[in-house]
């Protein structure tokens, strides 16, 4: 997300004496005369349109489109993980953004969901909340999430990622960011809340996120809480 500099330069010309080679024509000399004045003409005419032109480019001023929030993009490296490690200690945040063109600037020098390796996590969070359950902002929240076919949610996570830093949902204020998971067989974006307890907040979200998305399957919401007592098994407590 760069404006092109223009500088343009007047150029001057500097007028020499012509001087008649014949006096006592005075007919050629009118003419010469007449020559010089259209040369001096077009001159004038050139320099007014630079002097123009000059003073629109000096208006051109770089003007950012600030966004409500600061956002991180944070990347889980699936060469990084093992059972053994703790989870979430692959995860590093890359860059954080607070304008519109700074969003596009990182997105469009990015892999998009299917061009990331199995077993990649790509976060893009609001800025200071880690995408961690153990984050006092998402602890007792919890996730939306869609499922897609291998390669397949790339439309639906750039979509995702505008409706949040646009502030499209009723209830932003209760988004905490959007992860998308890329597995062997699929793909999948959840979109993590703060108070998974809230109901009416919750159900808005899910519901505006599946029509922002033009998404027609079922989707399910699950506490935080339940995924770290539970794991896989945990159950949806909401659905759409």
């Amino acid at each position: 997300m760069a404006l092109e500099e223009g500088n343009l330069k007047s150029s001057v010309s500097t007028e020499e004496e012509i001087k008649n080679p014949n006096p006592n024509s005075k007919e050629e000399e009118e003419e010469n005369d007449d020559d010089k004045e259209l040369e001096e003409g077009k001159i004038g005419g050139g320099d007014g349109d630079a002097t123009s032109s000059s003073s629109q480019v000096k208006a051109v001023t770089y003007q950012p489109h600030p966004l409500e929030h600061s956002w991180t993009f944070w990347f889980d490296n699936p060469t990084a993980k093992s059972k053994q490690a703790i989870w979430g200690s692959s995860m590093r945040a890359i860059y954080t953004f607070d304008t519109v063109e700074e969003f596009w600037s990182l997105y469009n020098n990015i892999h998009h969901p299917s061009k990331l390796a199995v077993g990649a996590d790509f976060h893009c969070f609001k800025y200071k909340i880690e995408p961690k359950w153990e984050d006092p902002v998402c602890a007792n929240g919890g996730k939306w999430t869609l499922t897609f076919s291998r390669g397949k949610s790339d439309i639906c996570w750039l979509y995702t990622l505008l409706a949040m830093i646009g502030e499209q949902f009723d209830h932003g204020d209760e988004i905490c960011g959007a992860v998308v998971s890329v597995r062997a067989k699929q793909e999948k974006i959840a979109l993590w809340t703060k108070n998974a307890a809230n109901e009416t907040a919750q159900i808005s979200i899910g519901k505006q996120w599946k029509e922002f998305l033009d998404y027609n399957d079922t989707i399910g919401f699950i506490f935080h809480e339940d995924a770290k007592k539970h794991d896989r098994g945990a159950k949806n407590r909401y659905t759409i």
